[in-house]
């Protein structure tokens, strides 16, 4: 069984994000010490990478990209942020 989940696409795309977390995030990794309130940048909540890993788990790799793209795109400087369920 786990031989064909490592072989699933679904799961390396969230090992990407989980590593990207883990290294050059604002919000997750060592750069997050660099913003100026020292608990990274986001407005949402959970932050869009956290937001991407529940929706590719709860809705499959496809519909789970495209919930996490569109919720990028709703992040910008006049985004009132907020609270998201995937």
């Amino acid at each position: 069984m786990r031989l064909i989940l490592i072989f699933s696409p679904k799961f390396w795309i969230v090992q990407i994000i989980r590593f990207y977390q883990k290294t050059i995030s604002r919000d997750h990794g060592f750069l997050r010490f660099l913003s100026p309130n020292g608990f990274g940048v986001c407005k949402f909540r959970p932050t869009c990478s956290e937001y991407a890993i529940q929706a590719i788990e709860k809705y499959g790799l496809i519909k789970g990209i495209g919930k996490a793209g569109w919720r990028i795109m709703r992040c910008h400087p006049w985004s009132s942020g907020g609270w998201d369920e995937p």
